[in-house]
């Protein structure tokens, strides 16, 4: 009888050794990449600078002149929503970053941010309007008086769990990213109403973050906030943003090294996930996990501005680090402003050459 049950065994488990070799090898081995191609929806914009998807299924835009669209991405017609006249378009500055209400048609609220002039001086600001009957009313100021320039003005705009999170540039002065009395080179923090959260760093204070040069992309993923920066002439950086962190500048570039230990320690400094130099001028960003285009599942896209390209960043099982980074489309279309993706996995990307600006899809051939 146990002579028996050796044969047995002996056939079992080698078939079974192999059924679960096999669920392990298709569980483990990645999709095949697709080919990609990719077309032009939409042209003659103007410095588009934030695009996004809606619950409506259109493209929402912003052009720094204070223009506002949807873009039908099937059609490519264009739907002018509203022009903000307040709007002070100047140097890097201009109507930049928008975000939707979360429940967004029923609550039909759009948070914009922009640049104007206020008794002479350059300004930015956060509005909320109410969209109804296909157009923008009732303006209501979220934030005001944080000090624009004619560059490093950041600004994109992100909400998590009824938290408006806003990047704001150093507006060309330095200090005032160590300055936290200041709003500008921060990331801040603040109620959807305009207050402050009491769970801020800093009682009454908006600040979430310090030591930013001028971010430019921000996006909510894998409970992660992930921000894209700009750095002088060394040192682009891809962050994850954390509450009461310091981001290091102007004091540190990229990287805790040499000299900038000392200042790290003491100011409780976090280091990128990424750094380039030389820079590449990142922009807008999104994190893609679609099966419709397997090879960048689990990735931030980042738009650029030098070499004109997409930027893919692999990370890792933890979200937490960037294991593969390539790069498509270097030059095909000029400088890349941001970039949004469809619930089907198509990509978008919207063009920041000053004329004739474009938005183009990214698909499967």
């Amino acid at each position: 009888m146990k002579t028996l049950l050796l044969r047995v065994l002996a056939i079992v488990i080698p078939a079974f050794l192999l059924t679960s070799c096999k669920k392990k090898d298709e569980e483990t081995t990645p999709p095949a990449p697709v080919e990609l191609s990719t077309r032009i929806v939409a042209e003659n914009f103007n410095q588009p600078w934030e695009i996004l998807w809606g619950p409506d299924n259109f493209i929402w835009m912003t052009e720094r002149s204070g223009k506002i669209s949807r873009v039908n991405p099937e059609t490519g017609a264009v739907s002018p929503v509203f022009t903000i006249a307040e709007v002070d378009a100047r140097g890097e500055g201009g109507l930049l970053g928008m975000v939707l209400h979360p429940q967004f048609p029923s609550v039909p609220q759009v948070f914009v941010a922009y640049n104007y002039s206020n008794g002479g001086s350059y300004r930015e600001k956060v509005v909320q309007f109410t969209y109804s009957g296909g157009t923008f009313s009732s303006p209501n100021t979220i934030i005001e008086n944080i000090a624009a320039a004619n560059i490093h003005n950041g600004c994109r705009l992100v909400i998590v769990n009824d938290k408006l999170f806003i990047t704001t540039g150093d507006a060309a002065n330095t200090s005032l990213s160590q300055n936290n009395s200041s709003p500008n080179g921060k990331v801040l923090r603040i109620n959807l109403n305009g207050s402050i959260p009491a769970d801020n760093p800093i009682a009454g204070n908006p600040l979430w973050s310090s030591g930013h040069r001028n971010a430019q992309g921000l996006i909510y993923a894998n409970n992660i906030l992930y921000s894209s920066e700009h750095g002088p002439d060394t040192d682009d950086e891809i962050n994850i943003i954390e509450k009461g962190r310091n981001y290091g500048w102007p004091n540190v570039r990229g990287f805790c090294e040499g000299g900038e230990q000392s200042f790290c320690t003491t100011n409780n400094v976090k280091e990128p996930i990424k750094a380039w130099t030389p820079t590449i001028a990142v922009s807008g960003m999104d994190y893609y996990n679609s099966d419709y285009i397997p090879q960048w599942k689990n990735s931030l896209l980042v738009a650029t501005l030098k070499n004109s390209r997409l930027m893919q960043l692999k990370l890792n099982s933890s979200y937490n680090s960037v294991s593969e980074t390539n790069e498509f489309f270097t030059n095909s279309y000029g400088r890349m402003r941001d970039v949004c993706i469809s619930p089907q996995g198509k990509v978008y990307i919207c063009t920041g050459n000053g004329s004739n600006d474009k938005v183009v899809v990214v698909e499967k051939k």
